[in-house]
């Protein structure tokens, strides 16, 4: 059995080449400006230029913080100054009639004025300072022979929305303070002003609390099991230590939230409840219904059964501690709650939470979760905070000031918004970057599905359900990163990078002024910025997917290469070359009637833009031939039908891109009939894991051979060596090469797993096996 493995980051990363930029003079900004004016001619910032600023104290600070963005790349010192007599100046004008957030910005040739009514509206028109510049004005130490010119211009700029949101999530992954500013950074160039720190999860409690030391002393390490698929991890073990983790101390969170404070940047703080707290009840397992024990899962966790008891009322003694420690260290006007994926079942049978039930009036255990958030809506509520949680609080009735985060569709946005509750919307189709970004060959492992760059810009967070009325409760949108599987800050980056990049000018920029073309140009430049900053991103967009189908009646496949990008110059080889600027230009679909390998790429001006994409297509004895079934494949996965694992073509790595097919919870068996006695003497086929859509590699497989379709020969089975628990997203190819047989029947049996084992987060439901195509030579 051969393995064929990702390619990694690093080395998609190595082989992607700069591209020409657009030229300095045409401003190339991101989120698009609401109003650009340009001029004739350029301003050069020379070493002599100073910052000077109107406004106080507060204008001092935004002016220091400017000059700390631009002096280590230019070398220059750039004093501050109060005046408006500087090279640049900045003014804060309180008078200004306009968005918090706007900024008015111009440039001539012998300055740089730029007015705003707030400190928050001088950051934002900082971010568009540095695009004008040249993008090495990014680096974090001099560059030489480089002019710092911006082309003269007028821009006048406010946000569409007030919030404008990233998240992270801590829990299932830990990541240290530098990198939480770093992330916090990464936002404030795009004209972000929200980052939803996801802080307690099953998984780790990652925050001090002083009144309850345990939260962390227990709550924030699990056992290491990080050599395990995220699905395929034991619960800790009698005598074993929890290692894996970490948390920050509340000097650290003060830290953090000083750094993002100075860029303006709010921190909204999730403490998880009622569910999707094991690590709280690892450490106080007295809060539970059941009183333990508990420990950390170093995994997945399906259902979320673990939950704090509400029919206790030290449970809600400990919470509004916890609430009351979290808002001493957050200025933020809202608290998040979680509040979703609770299942009730400990609630059914808690007697306390019955009595609570009885006691209360309540219906059921969907109220029971209602008066749980609304108990602590009101407690926020007295300190002037406002409760904000997924969109599942909505069910047994909303709180009465609550904010909703409708990640499930927009249906519960839509639902809040006519009830008159603000929303931000964060549907998972749009907005959740854990998502594979392109061919799942080319990307980390990441949770299925497909989330490209292009979708993300075409989101529009305002449903056109509502009325003008109920829209102005729509107050923004945010990306979200779950990282269950995105273990360090590269990763991190990649994910979200450049997707943040588009959703930044779907929540600044106007419906009107979005446009893909303009803003794949722009984004070209904004790549460089990224370079500059040696943060890691995705090329995804800029990589050429290929559209293949099969032609029955001329035993032939249909290879179209497409790709995101509009008009873009795709060139292809087909002898097994790395593309280049002197390859076969694509113009038309391709027919292919012999076994192939189909290498493609962007190219812009003579170089390639995103790297190198390759499918191999298999015309070989079995292509088109009858196929019988003795285990039906499902309903649910059935790919093309009947010549899925005949057409030639081989499946991505996304297994439900329509070339694999999925037998559940029994094993395959099929027979190709050749249709006619062949000479034949290899046998191959090959099946996807993704263990965490509870789809496994089969046990074994095993070819028979047969001159008439009655008597089969079998050839040595081969066994799955991989276990369970370790398998990963990896294609993975099983094939038998024997000396010629003259025959024309082939039967493929391949063994399934047929249940998720004991320590599957789905454990004991039926098991998935995923086969993509059978090759005879």
């Amino acid at each position: 059995m051969r393995n064929y493995y990702f390619i990694s980051v690093l080395a998609m990363m190595a082989s992607i080449v700069s591209c020409t930029t657009r030229p300095v003079s045409a401003p190339a900004i991101i989120p698009q400006p609401v109003q650009i004016e340009q001029e004739k001619g350029s301003f050069t910032l020379l070493p002599t230029a100073e910052i000077n600023y109107t406004g106080g104290e507060l204008a001092k600070n935004e002016a220091g913080f400017l000059a700390g963005i631009l002096r280590p790349a230019t070398g220059f010192p750039l004093e501050t100054k109060e005046g408006p007599d500087g090279a640049i100046s900045l003014v804060i004008d309180t008078a200004l009639d306009m968005n918090p957030e706007g900024y008015l910005l111009t440039v001539g040739k012998r300055k740089v004025t730029l007015t705003a009514c707030t400190p928050a509206g001088l950051s934002r028109g900082f971010q568009t300072i540095r695009q004008l510049l040249p993008p090495q004005i990014e680096s974090d130490t001099v560059v030489s022979k480089v002019k710092w010119k911006m082309p003269c211009l007028s821009i006048t700029d406010y946000p569409r929305f007030t919030w404008r949101g990233m998240h992270l999530d801590v829990s299932r992954h830990f990541f240290d303070v530098s990198f939480i500013k770093q992330y916090i950074d990464i936002l404030a160039m795009h004209k972000m002003n929200v980052f939803h720190w996801h802080l307690v999860d099953d998984q780790g409690w990652r925050i001090e609390i002083k009144k309850y030391p345990r939260l962390t002393e227990k709550g924030a390490w699990r056992v290491d099991r990080e050599a395990f698929s995220w699905d395929s991890r034991q619960a800790q073990q009698p005598g074993e230590k929890a290692t894996y983790g970490g948390f920050y101390t509340q000097e650290e969170i003060k830290e953090v939230v000083a750094y993002a404070a100075e860029r303006h940047i709010n921190i909204v703080p999730e403490i998880e409840m009622p569910a999707h707290v094991t690590s709280a009840l690892a450490a106080y397992p007295e809060l539970s219904c059941t009183g333990g024990p508990f420990t950390v899962p170093p995994g997945g966790v399906w259902p979320i059964t673990d939950i704090y008891c509400a029919g206790k009322e030290e449970t809600f003694v400990f919470l509004e501690d916890v609430l009351t420690e979290v808002m001493e260290l957050f200025p933020s006007p809202y608290i998040h709650v979680g509040g979703d994926e609770a299942d009730k079942t400990e609630w059914r049978k808690c007697p306390y939470c019955q009595a609570r039930i009885r006691k209360e009036g309540l219906k059921d255990e969907a109220e029971l979760q209602s008066y749980f958030i609304k108990r602590m809506e009101r407690f926020l509520s007295s300190r002037g905070r406002t409760l904000i949680g997924w969109d599942e609080i909505l069910e047994g009735g909303l709180a009465p000031e609550a904010a909703v985060m409708s990640w499930r569709g927009f249906e519960g946005g839509i639902a809040a918004a006519k009830a008159n509750h603000n929303v931000v919307m964060t549907p998972s189709s749009y907005c959740y970057f854990n998502i594979y970004q392109g061919d799942p060959a080319n990307e980390p492992v990441s949770y299925n599905g497909l989330l490209t760059l292009k979708k993300v810009y075409s989101f529009e967070p305002v449903p056109e359900e509502l009325t003008p009325e109920e829209a102005r409760y729509i107050i923004g949108a945010q990306g979200c990163l779950w990282t269950e599987m995105v273990t360090d800050g590269n990763t991190a980056e990649y994910m979200i990078l450049p997707r943040l990049t588009a959703l930044s000018e779907v929540l600044w920029s106007t419906p009107e002024s979005r446009n893909w073309e303009d803003f794949s140009d722009r984004l070209i430049r904004m790549m460089e910025r990224f370079d500059e900053k040696g943060w890691k991103y995705s090329r995804g967009s800029y990589r050429v997917e290929m559209e293949t189908s099969y032609n029955e009646a001329t035993n032939s496949v249909t290879v179209g290469l497409i790709s995101e990008q509009p008009s873009p110059e795709i060139r292809y080889t087909i002898d097994g070359s790395e593309p280049s600027a002197s390859s076969a230009l694509y113009n038309n679909p391709l027919t292919v009637d012999s076994t192939i390998t189909i290498k493609t790429a962007v190219f812009q001006d003579g170089k390639m833009i995103g790297g190198t994409s390759e499918k191999t297509l298999s015309i070989n004895f079995a292509t088109g031939k009858s196929i019988t079934y003795k285990i039906p494949y499902s309903s649910k996965y059935k790919g093309t039908g009947d010549k899925t694992l005949v057409d030639g073509i081989r499946g991505s790595g996304d297994f439900n891109d329509s070339h694999w097919q999925g037998f559940e919870g029994t094993d395959m068996d099929v027979v190709i009939d050749l249709g006619k006695l062949t000479d034949i003497k290899h046998i191959v086929t090959s099946f996807i894991p993704n263990v965490h859509s509870w789809i496994f590699l089969p046990q074994s497989v095993t070819f028979s051979t047969s001159m008439d379709g009655k008597v089969f020969k079998p050839l040595p089975t081969i066994e799955t060596s991989t276990k369970p628990e370790v398998q990963n997203n990896q294609i993975n190819e099983y094939f038998f090469t024997f000396p010629e047989q003259y025959v024309r029947y082939v039967e493929v049996f391949a063994k399934g797993l047929i249940t998720c084992p004991a320590w599957h987060s789905g454990a004991g439901g039926k098991a998935w096996m995923f086969c993509d195509e059978i090759i005879v030579e």
